[in-house]
């Protein structure tokens, strides 16, 4: 029990220095902070409860309470966890997905009443902790939230040229392999050791990521495109768009360079969502643009060329001081 208890703590101090190392970085895109805090906090949570759990458990009734609260808590939040990680990478995940929350939601109300109806858990007079009828409800939400975990993440992997779809990939084996040891061997206490360093590699993958952005636009920099050229040279067929904004110096002089900056922003978020997850999108120069995509289809880079130029001719009609965009490719 001490050594299960002293390596629970040194993960709570290992998940409270990685708070401070998120709160100072400056690479990290601002969006992903509060799930990042979120997902260390209901990790500290989750430990402390089963802190509880074992530290109870080895005592008498007059712990009861204690093992009753702890494993509340432990059942309500741990389902919530796998979500909260797909969020730290795609913030937008859940804005257009709330449905997915269901599930742990209903585990969630499950896990309160279980002290009095006995569902996912019971902990008798004399301080006796049995599983309930309904336990299997709990598995089967994590284990459904898990698998979301491993499937989303690796679609939204796909969306990046270099390495980090299979990054991500191995992150979360190594999540679902460590809580899966737990669930089929109780008295391993792997879970949350696993958690927490996938946290601090999630914390260094999306490092690494947000430093290849560029800060005003979101796009990937001129240094990710440098390097992605040389993992592009390797592949046997791609498409390379380069493009510029036409006479956008005149935009800045004539309106100021704020609004030089905003015109930038609603111009490159249009180029982004114009092309699919096959193609990436980078700002190489103040005005320029370059977008690599796999494969040499060029009906399909057309298309999505033309659904650009129209969605560009709509914002334009909304606002016609915004450029128009010169561009041409080759395979």
């Amino acid at each position: 029990m001490i050594n299960t208890i002293a390596t629970s703590a040194i993960n709570i101090m290992a998940l409270v220095i990685l708070s401070g190392m998120v709160f100072s970085n400056n690479v990290l895109v601002s969006r992903r902070k509060k799930p990042f805090f979120c997902a260390i906090a209901l990790t500290i949570i989750v430990i402390l409860a089963e802190i509880g759990t074992i530290v109870a458990g080895d005592g008498g009734s007059a712990w009861r309470n204690l093992n009753l609260v702890s494993n509340v808590l432990g059942f309500m939040f741990t389902p919530f966890i796998p979500i909260v990680l797909l969020v730290i990478f795609d913030s937008r995940f859940l804005k257009t997905r709330l449905y997915l929350l269901l599930p742990a939601l209903l585990n969630g109300i499950a896990a309160v009443l279980s002290p009095f109806f006995g569902l996912l858990f019971s902990v008798d007079e004399e301080n006796r902790y049995t599983r309930g009828n309904l336990f299997f409800l709990f598995v089967t939400v994590y284990m459904i939230n898990l698998l979301l975990l491993v499937v989303l993440s690796l679609r939204i992997g796909r969306g990046h040229l270099y390495s980090i779809y299979w990054r991500i990939f191995g992150l979360t084996l190594f999540v679902v392999a460590g809580t899966l040891i737990q669930l089929v061997f109780p008295s391993v206490y792997s879970s949350w050791h696993c958690v927490t360093l996938s946290l601090f590699l999630y914390y260094l993958l999306l490092t690494e990521h947000d430093g290849r952005l560029d800060s005003l636009t979101g796009l990937y920099n001129r240094s990710a495109f440098e390097k992605d050229i040389r993992i592009l040279g390797k592949k046997k067929r791609y498409t390379v768009i380069v493009m510029d904004l036409n006479d956008f110096k005149e935009i800045n002089d004539t309106f100021g360079h704020d609004y030089g900056d905003a015109v930038l922003k609603r111009v490159t978020a249009t180029i982004r969502d114009s092309f699919d997850h096959n193609c990436s999108s980078y700002r190489i120069g103040g005005d320029e643009f370059s977008v690599f995509c796999r494969g040499s289809d060029l009906k399909k880079v057309n298309h999505q060329l033309k659904s650009m130029t129209n969605r560009l001719t709509m914002e334009r009609q909304k606002d016609s001081t915004l450029p128009t965009v010169a561009y041409g490719f080759s395979t």
